[in-house]
């Protein structure tokens, strides 16, 4: 029955978890690499602030902005102050840093001269001084643009600050020297307070200006408006309100007297052609009404006579009706005429006394806007006054020596973190057996611990005498994986191999050769890397015993390359220095009859054979053996070379029975985090203390 292989399945996908106490571990475990970072990185910042910056003093003036500005004369809306909201403080704020306010400043103090503003007057730098050697065309500057640089140096070290909930302007100056900091915060403040002087006083200047034009418009305008009135009443008659109502009610008058005369004409005409249609006697006695012509009746030419005469009369009186209504219409008429010429005239003459009126009162105003600006001027007060002189100040404010150690310090701690993650995450070899596993799909049969030891024999003396330790516990626990790795028919025939040299299967090969010989079995351990010949620098061969290369090509028996140490128990055959290629050395059918030989005489052959990625003698020699350990240096083997070696087994058919992790430094895999979860030489080896002996 075969032990379960992690080989015969597929390497499992790693979890993308962050492991807070790993990774906390891991950077304690560089906690010296930080800490050097940090104290070179302070040790920077304190060179730097010391010897090679340039200290910069500040200089502060407090401006406060008076919203209660007084007035000789209230001239609201032109020369009134401020009214104190944030937007208009904020506006005076712009103010003291714009351009137009630098400029003055800079012209006041001849900043242009000054070399800390006007790179000009400086010394050459170093590079330009290359530039000058070399004859580097210099762009030579008119006075516009260099001015235009001194005022953008100034007001880079310009600095003005509302402070909150108050009317208070804070203006800071930086400089190189002290004394003048505080004489530009100073010059700053008072240009301020005298440029708010200097806009009120252009200000009155305009509005006196053009008031004065204004006065004289309006002024002619009223002359020429008060020449139209006077002229119109000399082309008019007599015009006014009273003339106009009397007109009106005689036109009313006259109206009611015209339905008077009109209803009687009608009354008179209708009356006539009552007389003249009919031809009845009685009809004609009643519709005059005549006692004469009662009295003549039934005298028929007495009668006809008096009738004519009435008809006559009635004719006369219609007549004489219809002429008054015709002189009243006529009268009417020319009265409405009179009227209406009337009317329009006084609308004319309002307007043009209202035209002259509005002139007189805008020309009245604004000749008393005039007279009060003109006694205005001279009389300015600024909107704000300096509460505080500058102050020359005694100690430097940049830089900042304290902040800059600390800045120093958490950036040096920063780059040591940043390389410890870096270094972890660019890692390319292993730290647990897990791990590997999941990377290789391959069992790990042994987690084997660095053994103390200054040379080869210092640690075959470890080996041999220290039975009872972690180490060699370790060994015993790659032991029982090994000869349990397949129960039915355990490996007689063990190789020990890597994917390149100093990763320590030598020692792991030597130390399972020990193991097996504590449990009394008889044990031969084999040199199958000829070319390096590494146990002999564990044993000391004897000058008449011979090698390997000897027995495969029959210059000496086999019990004359065996040399057996009795201290130890253990069966060796050395290595030989030969110029026959090893890997046609092994594939002789010398060395399976050997190794069939061998196999008859001992209970298990170890072999340590070559690296897999130097040479090929371990995949051949590998066709011969029953199980082939492949050792991984802890922290150190490169992920790729594992896998590339792990990979030319495969081509060869042969299976890789188990891992082997080794040179494990406890007290590092602490550090890293590892102690307690994945401890080399079994994962709960913290319990271990009562055990392990030594």
């Amino acid at each position: 029955m075969n032990a379960p292989y992690l080989s015969d399945r597929k390497p499992e996908a790693r979890e993308d978890v962050i492991d807070i106490g790993q990774l906390l571990a891991t950077l304690r475990a560089g906690w010296k690499l930080i800490c050097l970072l940090i104290v070179v990185a302070m040790g920077s910042g304190y060179v730097y602030v010391s010897y090679i910056a340039t200290p910069i003093y500040t200089a502060k003036a407090v401006v406060v902005l008076d919203t209660r500005s007084a007035q000789v004369i209230d001239l609201e809306g032109m020369m009134g102050g401020l009214s104190g909201d944030s937007n208009e403080l904020n506006t005076e704020a712009q103010v003291l840093k714009s351009r137009g306010l630098a400029e003055k400043v800079v012209d006041d103090l001849a900043l242009i001269s000054d070399p800390e503003f006007n790179v000009s007057f400086r010394e050459p730098s170093f590079l330009a001084q290359i530039k000058t050697l070399l004859g580097a065309a210099q762009t030579e500057k008119d006075a516009v643009a260099e001015k235009a640089e001194v005022v953008t140096a100034f007001l880079e070290n310009l600095n003005v600050r509302l402070v909150p909930a108050s009317f208070v302007l804070d203006i800071s100056v930086r400089s190189e020297d002290p004394r003048k900091a505080a004489l530009l915060a100073d010059t700053v403040a008072k240009r301020y307070i005298l440029n708010q002087i200097e806009v009120k006083f252009e200000a009155t200047e305009q509005a006196t200006a053009w008031l004065t034009n204004r006065v004289a418009e309006l002024k002619t305008g009223l002359e020429g408006a008060e020449e139209k009135l006077k002229a119109f009443n000399a082309q008019t008659t007599l015009v006014s309100e009273v003339t106009l109502s009397s007109l009106e009610a005689q036109l009313k008058d006259m109206r009611e007297r015209l339905m008077q005369v009109a209803e009687q004409e009608q009354q008179l005409i209708a009356r006539l052609v009552m007389l003249e249609q009919t031809t009845d006697v009685d009809a004609q006695i009643q519709i005059t009404g005549d006692p004469e012509l009662e009295r003549l009746r039934g005298k028929g030419t007495g009668f006809a006579a008096r009738y004519r005469q009435l008809l006559l009369r009635a004719k006369l009186e219609a007549t004489r009706a219809t002429d008054q209504r015709n002189a009243i219409e006529k009268s009417l008429q020319t009265l409405k005429q009179q009227a209406a010429e009337q009317g329009e005239d006084l609308i004319v003459l309002q307007q043009l006394a209202r035209e002259a009126e509005a002139s007189r009162t805008l020309y009245e105003y604004f000749l008393s806007r005039l007279k009060e600006t003109s006694a205005q001027q001279g009389v300015q007060q600024a909107d704000s006054r300096q509460l505080s002189d500058a102050v020359i100040p005694s100690e430097p404010s940049e830089p900042r020596k304290n902040l800059v150690l600390v800045m120093s310090g958490i950036l040096g701690a920063m780059v040591g973190v940043g390389v410890i993650l870096f270094r972890e995450a660019n890692r390319k070899g292993y730290r647990t057996a897990r791990q590997l596993e999941e990377d290789s799909g391959i069992v790990v049969m042994g987690q084997i611990p660095l053994i103390p030891g200054k040379g080869r024999m210092d640690i075959l003396e470890y080996l041999s005498t220290k039975s009872a330790s972690a180490a060699m516990e370790a060994v015993r626990n790659l032991r029982t994986s090994v000869l349990l790795s397949n129960v039915d028919k355990p490996p007689q025939v063990i190789i020990s191999t890597s994917s390149i040299p100093g990763e320590g299967k030598t020692t792991n090969s030597l130390a399972l050769a020990l193991n097996l010989v504590g449990t009394g079995r008889k044990v031969l351990l084999i040199e199958g890397d000829i070319r390096r010949n590494t146990l002999a620098e564990y044993f000391a061969k004897s000058a008449t015993k011979k090698g390997l290369i000897s027995v495969l090509s029959g210059d000496a028996k086999l019990d004359d390359a065996i040399e057996h140490h009795e201290k130890l128990g253990l069966s060796v055959i050395a290595g030989e220095r030969s110029t026959i290629n090893a890997a046609d050395l092994f594939m002789s059918e010398a060395w399976r009859g050997l190794l069939a030989e061998l196999r008859t005489r001992f209970d298990y052959i170890i072999i340590d054979t070559p690296p897999v990625l130097v040479v090929p003698d371990a995949r051949i020699i590998a066709q011969t053996a029953d199980a082939v350990l492949f050792t991984v240096r802890w922290n150190a083997t490169n992920r790729h070379q594992v896998q590339e070696a792990l990979r030319m087994f495969e081509t060869v058919n042969k299976k890789v029975a188990g891992l082997v992790l080794s040179q494990i430094d406890g007290a590092e895999m602490k550090r890293y985090g590892y102690g307690g979860k994945y401890a080399g030489y079994g994962a709960y080896s913290a319990y271990g203390a009562k055990y392990y002996v030594e």
